[in-house]
């Protein structure tokens, strides 16, 4: 899938205008990033981003994200992202939304030992789900030791427009960050 076979391989789901991926793919050379987007605007814009700045350990998916997670071999996947997605803030949107029950599972199964899942989000109903979600599944840990850790972008994490939309609107964001515990032995 990459010109060299990458070091890792990280997933962003959703990424919008593709500033968070440009800038870490740029940062790590050697890992592999898929991103998953259906947004025809921040998919031209995330190529012109690649092509401005040669990235080739860039690959796109243009469909559903859960398709993919289907497709993808067991833990093939170093680094899960899924950054302000949309909140479908209406009770019967709600269903619609990528951070569920169901997606945690797909990402457990595709996604080493020990890999971090970062989620974020502006909207105070989608954290308190995801919060809900993650810290409910047997899968992962997470790894907030303060509220500075929910409450702080950490300094390894790229903004993204989505983020500075928000800021300016005066909304808070939340910023979650999860392990993939290690598998159990067949045996123990």
């Amino acid at each position: 899938m990459f010109p060299r076979t990458p070091r890792a391989v990280c997933l962003e789901i959703g990424f919008g205008g593709g500033e968070h991926l440009a800038a870490l793919a740029e940062c790590f050379p050697q890992t592999g990033f898929i991103g998953c987007e259906v947004y025809e605007n921040g998919i031209a814009k995330l190529l012109g981003e690649v092509a401005r700045r040669h990235l080739e350990n860039v690959r796109l998916f243009l469909d559903d994200a859960r398709l993919l997670i289907a497709a993808l071999a067991p833990a093939s996947i170093a680094c899960g992202v899924i950054l302000f997605p949309d909140p479908w803030p209406k009770a019967r949107h709600k269903k619609r939304r990528i951070v569920s029950a169901e997606t945690l599972d797909g990402l457990a199964r595709i996604m080493t030992d020990g890999a971090e899942l970062r989620l974020a989000t502006d909207d105070p109903d989608y954290f308190a789900a995801m919060l809900e979600l993650v810290t409910a599944h047997p899968d992962f840990e997470w790894l907030a030791r303060c509220s500075a850790d929910w409450r702080v972008r950490p300094a390894d994490w790229p903004p993204t427009r989505y983020e500075e939309k928000a800021r300016a609107a005066g909304r808070i964001s939340g910023y979650l960050r999860a392990r993939r515990r290690p598998r159990r032995s067949p045996t123990g």
